[in-house]
């Protein structure tokens, strides 16, 4: 709930402090006096948009600040701190703070930690709730009605969320496969036919450089036929340089023993002899790997532009053709094989849209159900504040499936006709204020058992209304806020004297400063108070003692 309110140099206020406490607060004063002031402010601190001419005449900068304490934090504003990595420990109070400079700009804090506005405006609907005579939020902004309802049902929503979910993404997988079949269908003639040509070719994974090698060396080869002609033929024939070493040789066998120099130059030549050879069947070697063959060069060369050209055509490098080819063929056979695929994701969205409409069905009987209790428990708060001839109905409607979602397939909205024979309208559709703000109080007292903000907040929610409908709305506020926190602004001296604290707003002149005040007043300024409130400027014995009634009957 809301412990304290800090404002500094909001429009009339220089500086206020208030302290707050749980239960029925009430804020009264003469009409001008500023209350519309307290709310503002308030409005600043929850995200509302920073209007510059909310900071006092004369200072350049404007703050306010507002502290929450709980027992534990709202699920929602628990999330919502979680996602900015902002800890609060248990116990520890929320404090939330925006700072407003005269040239617009603005600044926001969650204990003392510096975050952007939407995160208080993330927030603040569950910190505090503010109901008004033209309110366009809340109970009368049919957006919520749904939620309203299902919390006061309470409704869990959870599995017909996930059953949503489940049914949505069988749906979009049976969407991606049928896209996938129908454009492979209509390409399965060019596949079959690009299958055919690849699976002539039958490329292989380096083929390509193996192909090129070749290529240059078979090249390299005709440019050397001649040289490799010559060096072949000094090895071979009688009048080769070997056949002359050999004789050699031989000679040298018969006389080596002779002398050792001559041992030793036939062991010579025995070496030259053998590299010789070497070098002849490396030459071989050399002249057979090299040897021009002009039908196997224009092999090469064709099979080269072939595979290129497949290459170009798929947009791919050569390499990469043999996996091409097997991604055409997975292709053709998904094809082939794609109405079992289909008719399997046709079966799976089928029995998740079952799952679905099973669950949504479940709770719309649920909705149906508590709209009828919700419609009782409306009609029993009419009737104490004189609204004997009006009716409300919650209307459950079922919505066509292209709008069905998470939440269900229903849409939900508070109706009511304020006269006999009268058709039923939205809330917002009425024109009376007053008969609005009743309405609001008889449905936030049928729905006070299904939570909500932290702090509720009704401003002038009494305003032409008197006697027993104004004791009526006293009545239902202290019964509201027996369970919680409930600050009422009020014009009613019935209202005011329901409450369990009392502030009073007023607004004074120095020369040319106006200021703003707010007091809270003790058991006799709280008589006088309430007595100004049923006399008027001036306070009779008789108002007085009308306040002490009023008071005693509170």
């Amino acid at each position: 709930m809301l412990t304290r309110l800090s404002i500094r140099n909001i429009v009339l206020i220089a500086a206020l402090d208030l302290e707050f406490a749980g239960g029925l607060g009430v804020l009264t004063g003469e009409t001008g006096a500023g209350k519309s002031i307290l709310l503002d402010a308030l409005g600043l601190v929850l995200g509302n948009r920073a209007d510059s001419g909310l900071v006092r005449a004369g200072e350049d900068r404007a703050s306010v600040t507002a502290s929450f304490e709980f027992g534990q934090l709202p699920a929602a504003v628990r999330r919502a701190l979680d996602e900015a990595d902002i800890e609060i420990e248990a116990g520890e109070p929320l404090i939330l703070k925006r700072q407003l400079r005269a040239d617009g700009g603005s600044k926001a804090f969650v204990n003392d930690q510096s975050v952007g506005v939407a995160l208080l405006r993330e927030i603040g609907p569950a910190l505090v709730e503010i109901h008004g005579q033209h309110d366009d939020r809340g109970l009368v902004n049919a957006r919520g009605h749904r939620q309203l309802l299902d919390r006061f049902a309470s409704g869990d929503t959870s599995a017909v969320a996930a059953a949503w979910r489940d049914w949505r993404a069988a749906r979009d997988s049976l969407e991606a496969a049928q896209s996938r079949v129908a454009q492979a269908a209509e390409e399965r003639d060019l596949l079959i036919a690009y299958l055919e040509e690849l699976t002539a070719l039958q490329p292989e994974e380096g083929e390509e450089e193996q192909l090129a090698l070749s290529r240059a060396t078979m090249q390299k080869g005709e440019k050397l036929t001649d040289d490799l002609s010559a060096l072949q033929h000094l090895f071979q024939g009688s009048d080769s340089a070997l056949a002359s070493l050999r004789a050699a040789a031989r000679r040298l066998d018969r006389i080596a023993s002779e002398h050792p120099l001559l041992e030793e130059a036939l062991e010579a030549l025995d070496r030259a002899m053998i590299e010789a050879d070497d070098a002849e069947v490396k030459i071989a070697g050399a002249a057979e790997a090299m040897s021009f063959d002009p039908a196997e060069l224009d092999r090469i060369e064709t099979r080269l532009f072939d595979l290129r050209a497949a290459a170009r055509k798929h947009a791919c490098q050569v390499d990469d053709l043999p996996a091409k080819l097997r991604e055409m063929q997975a292709a053709l056979d998904a094809i082939e094989g794609g109405t079992e695929e289909l008719a399997r994701l046709e079966a799976a969205a089928a029995v998740a849209g079952q799952d679905y409409r099973a669950g949504a069905q479940a709770l719309h009987a649920n909705r149906i159900a508590a709209a009828l209790r919700l419609d009782e428990a409306v009609a029993a708060e009419l009737a104490p504040l004189k609204l004997d001839a009006a009716r409300f109905r919650t209307a459950v409607a079922e919505l066509p499936e292209e709008r069905w979602g998470a939440h269900g397939m229903d849409s939900v909205e508070f109706l009511i006709s304020t006269n006999p024979g009268a058709p039923f309208a939205p809330l917002a559709k009425i024109a009376s204020g007053g008969e609005l703000s009743r309405f609001i109080l008889a449905l936030k007292v049928a729905l006070a058992e299904e939570g909500g903000a932290a702090t509720v907040i009704f401003d002038e929610i009494d305003r032409g209304v008197g006697g027993a409908v104004a004791s009526a709305i006293g009545e239902r506020l202290g019964r509201l806020a027996a369970s919680g926190q409930l600050l009422a602004v009020t014009h009613s001296p019935q209202v005011a004297a329901r409450g369990d604290r009392h502030y009073m707003i007023a607004k004074s002149s120095e020369g040319t400063v106006t200021r703003t005040s707010v007091t809270l007043l003790d058991a006799a300024e709280r008589k006088e108070e309430i007595a100004r409130m049923l006399s008027g400027a001036e306070v009779t014995e008789e108002a007085r003692a009308q306040a002490d009634r009023l008071l005693e009957r509170a």
